[in-house]
């Protein structure tokens, strides 16, 4: 893999001349990630019940697989949930076994599931669920005969344009301590689409861990960065770069509301019925023409976000267009770039005649950190020789030594583990792009009847269990509330874990 030396930018770049002209980059990284000798057991937990099939093959989406887990959340009470995308929330329970906690697709008889990031797709309870009984949803639905205006449509679009939308709920139940949801529900935020798919809608939806009672971040939600499609929704609003650098738009934008409707608190409403943190650089910048529930901006698909629970370090994880993924660190404000950057590169679509798929040098001065720009630049990347889609990724604390003060993430396509130095990381948050902490490959091993370990990739536990070779792994990685770090896939259902 092609990266500066840990903490040195480019050095050769910094050399050429001021009339250097960027070139077209058509392999950005071409040495591979390397195997560092990472090693980690990987074991099965429990396996979701099937829901392949209960869908028309017209609404799911394509490869279906055999339950839909993306999120597996410990609610504050010790209780562990899992969500499958085609509308079920059950509660995962010491013995190996599961219930059915909530079903969401009867109350959604609207939502898009043909989507991958479709149907119910991510939840989070409030840190004081025991109490208040309230955790919150988000799930996509059709614009057609629906009966529900949407609270926002990005700027230059009106209501013949809207195509789906993407909605955030806050549940009530009325036991917190019962088995099975029973209570009410309240809308927050309805966000329209304009393109043709429901691509890169908000897949994320939850609270900051390290925040504590009468910290200001306490009982804020923050939900991921989406261009709604922008990039490559599909139909004639798609690729348009004119909506993804603004500030008085939710698109690109990671969002931090306080869920709590203004009724409520008597403060600032925001597009739909919660309240703006007064705290949110955005609303106290005294600018009328910013939207004051924007944290950061500037994102193609920051579909998860997750912190460092020893130093609140905050990480979203961006799914890149063609060629670049990105691990980053959120600063309140900032701006990271997209449609005119991917990874230290310059888009090709910001340039006359200019693609999605190019990407371009930046200039020698900017890319060493000698002249500033606006933009907010990763701090770990890897390319599309690697891997196609960055999944969710934690600064891990565990007990597996060889993870150990580690920042672990991975492929959602192609399932491989990758790992990278939390120091190194957060060292390379220096404001020189060319900056990145370097990236390895972790080996996962599974093992035998005589307890010997064999070596395998996550796709060859995902054909074992469906019998089938698989045509992407649909990874993602959840955190446990004692750090340790959940596998699951979209395809086989199966929620596996990293154990020492």
């Amino acid at each position: 893999m092609r990266i500066s030396t840990l903490l040195v930018p480019f050095a050769p770049l910094a050399l050429l001349a001021a009339h250097y002209a960027p070139a077209q980059i058509t392999d950005p990284l071409p040495d591979p990630v390397a195997k560092k000798g990472t090693e980690v057991e990987i074991r099965d937990v429990v396996r979701l019940p099937r829901t392949l099939g209960q869908l028309h093959a017209s609404q799911d989406v394509n490869p279906a697989g055999w339950a839909r887990v993306s999120f597996v959340r410990d609610r504050p009470d010790g209780r562990r949930f899992a969500n499958d995308q085609r509308g079920y929330l059950y509660e995962l329970h010491d013995d190996g076994e599961l219930t059915l906690y909530a079903d969401f697709s009867a109350a959604f008889p609207l939502a898009v599931y043909n989507r991958l990031e479709s149907g119910f797709i991510g939840f989070d309870f409030h840190p004081e669920f025991a109490d208040n009984g309230l955790f919150y949803t988000v799930h996509g639905e059709w614009s057609f005969a629906n009966p529900r205006e949407p609270d926002f449509i990005p700027p230059g679009y009106g209501d013949s344009d809207v195509t789906h939308h993407n909605v955030i709920t806050e549940w009530r139940t009325n036991d917190p301590a019962a088995s099975a949801f029973d209570g009410t529900r309240r809308e927050l935020l309805r966000v329209a689409f304009v393109t043709a798919n429901m691509s890169h809608p908000f897949g994320y939806v939850g609270f900051n861990p390290t925040a504590e009672p009468g910290d200001p971040d306490y009982g804020l939600i923050y939900t991921s960065g989406s261009d709604l499609g922008f990039s490559n929704g599909g139909g004639p609003n798609a690729n348009n770069p004119t909506q993804t650098q603004r500030t008085d738009s939710v698109v690109t934008a990671i969002l931090r509301i306080d869920p709590r409707s203004p009724s409520e608190t008597g403060g600032i409403k925001g597009l739909g019925d919660y309240t703006i943190p007064e705290i949110n650089h955005f609303q106290a910048d005294g600018d009328p023409d910013t939207l004051g529930e924007i944290y950061a901006h500037g994102f193609r698909n920051a579909h998860r976000i997750s912190w460092d629970l020893t130093d609140g370090t905050m990480f979203a994880l961006d799914i890149g267009m063609n060629h670049i993924e990105e691990v980053n660190i959120v600063h309140e404000g900032g701006n990271y770039g997209w449609m005119d950057r991917e990874g230290y590169w310059e888009n090709g679509m910001i340039r006359p005649g200019g693609a999605l798929n190019q990407l371009y040098e930046l200039p020698a001065d900017v890319l060493d950190g000698s002249t500033e720009d606006e933009y907010t630049y990763p701090v770990a990347i890897y390319d599309h020789n690697e891997g196609r889609a960055i999944s969710g990724g934690f600064a891990y604390h565990g007990e597996i030594e060889a993870l150990r003060g580690k920042f672990v993430f991975g492929d959602l396509q192609r399932g491989r583990v990758f790992a990278a130095d939390l120091d190194a990381l957060k060292a390379a948050d220096d404001g020189v792009p060319g900056t990145v902490a370097p990236v390895e490959e972790v080996q996962l091993f599974v093992r035998d009847e005589n307890g010997n370990p064999v070596y395998v990739s996550f796709r060859d536990l995902i054909d074992e269990a469906n019998g089938v070779e698989s045509t992407r792994a649909d990874m993602h990685l959840s955190r446990s509330r004692d750090g340790e770090i959940f596998v699951t896939s979209r395809q086989d259902g199966w929620i596996r874990m990293l154990v020492p």
